[in-house]
């Protein structure tokens, strides 16, 4: 190697370790050497979807905002957090986006959800009508619990992606419920009208297979500031191997995180207002201002102490070891409190479990909510100035 081409090799690997450091990163579960590895994180970065604000879109509700700048930051989270998912479900943990390379086709539906468009099962149009369902008018901001509540309900739409979805209330992840919801299936009828597949005659295999998991887990852990004592437990949810991340913020901002390198969490902003794309039916469509390459970073102590944590699980038998991993590395610890806790069974004082016939009919967690001493959005405003 001559000395130009020597001198080049130092300065590039200097410039990596300088916005990377030296510190391994773990991003959504995998493990990333950033001088070694750097091409490959970015690789994996690069393949996140990036929703960001919008402008000039279609009237939301016909009359609505044509912009969501100012307020849709963490439904824009909301939208990535589950872009994240859906890509775990139809093309897997290790897919790869690149520019100007040709993409699978289930990648082009998966995207397809999320335009920004009346049309469209998960655009910003959807989430903030489906909010009004809980008590947030269209332009209002969202908490992380909010915005998992609704992400909840209109997932039962999504007759191509059929995944359970379940939000724990209380800090309490119940083992029992998942595994009801996740084998509890709808189906619907030539009217349109929703029934569980069980009272359709479908047979045991089907009725008993499992739908893949969508866990939301909103938190609030802190007042006004976050709690340090959570960190190394946070630091340890970005290892677990089917992480989906975080949405939570900064004060006054909302923001996904996807993984973690020493004291600073490695981050999706949204708060980039870009003209939304038009979209002509059968016609292809550039997909380049849906990916970002590379990340922010924010040192821990600025974090927002509301969050909900995302987690996934194709199967019953990754639900279980997901399970393991929270015992193992997210909970126990006698010196300190646990993020949440996980039980096998729901509390005598809940109410009896009640599965939805219908994206309408979610009542498995009314009467909990209804009584329930704490909500992770209570006093958590996210204002963007």
């Amino acid at each position: 190697m001559d000395v130009a081409c020597a001198t080049y090799e130092v300065d590039f690997i200097e410039e990596r370790s300088i916005r990377y450091g030296r510190e391994p990163v773990w991003l959504l579960g995998c493990c990333y050497n950033p001088l070694e590895e750097f091409d490959k994180l970015i690789a994996d970065i690069n393949s996140k979807f990036w929703f960001t604000y919008r402008k000039n879109y279609p009237p939301i509700g016909g009359i609505g905002p044509t912009s969501d700048k100012g307020w849709g930051c963490m439904l824009r989270c909301g939208q990535m957090i589950l872009g994240q998912a859906l890509v775990m479900r139809h093309l897997g943990r290790d897919w790869r986006w690149f520019k100007n390379k040709e993409q699978l086709a289930n990648y082009w539906k998966i995207l397809k959800l999320f335009l920004d468009s009346k049309d469209s099962l998960y655009s910003i149009h959807q989430i903030a009508q489906m909010g009004v369902s809980e008590g947030k008018k269209i332009s209002q901001w969202f908490g992380p619990n909010t915005a998992a509540q609704v992400l909840k309900k209109l997932i039962m739409f999504d007759e191509w992606s059929q995944m359970g979805v379940y939000v724990a209330m209380d800090n309490i992840v119940v083992i029992d419920d998942i595994k009801k919801i996740c084998h509890n299936h709808i189906t619907r009828t030539s009217q349109g009208n929703a029934a569980n597949s069980d009272a359709q005659g479908s047979s045991n295999e089907q009725s008993n297979a499992w739908k893949p998991l969508l866990l939301f887990i909103p938190l609030r852990l802190g007042l006004t500031d976050l709690n340090p004592i959570y960190k190394d437990k946070l630091n340890k949810c970005f290892r677990i191997k089917n992480t989906l991340g975080i949405i939570g913020g900064k004060p006054n901002s909302a923001h996904y995180f996807i993984g973690i390198q020493g004291d600073y969490l490695l981050y999706l902003d949204p708060h980039t207002v870009q003209e939304t794309v038009k979209v002509k039916p059968n016609c292809p469509f550039s997909d380049k201002t849906y990916h970002q390459k590379g990340t922010n970073r924010l040192h821990f102590s600025y974090m927002d102490p509301s969050v909900a944590l995302g987690f996934y699980s194709a199967t019953e038998e990754e639900f279980n070891e997901l399970c393991r991993d929270f015992t193992d590395v997210c909970i126990l610890n006698s010196a300190q409190p646990p993020l949440f806790e996980v039980v096998e069974q729901r509390p005598p004082h809940w109410p009896e479990l009640v599965l939805p016939n219908s994206p309408y009919d979610d009542t498995s967690d009314v009467g909990i909510r209804e009584e329930r001493h704490f909500d992770s959005d209570n006093d958590f405003e996210i204002i963007d100035m």
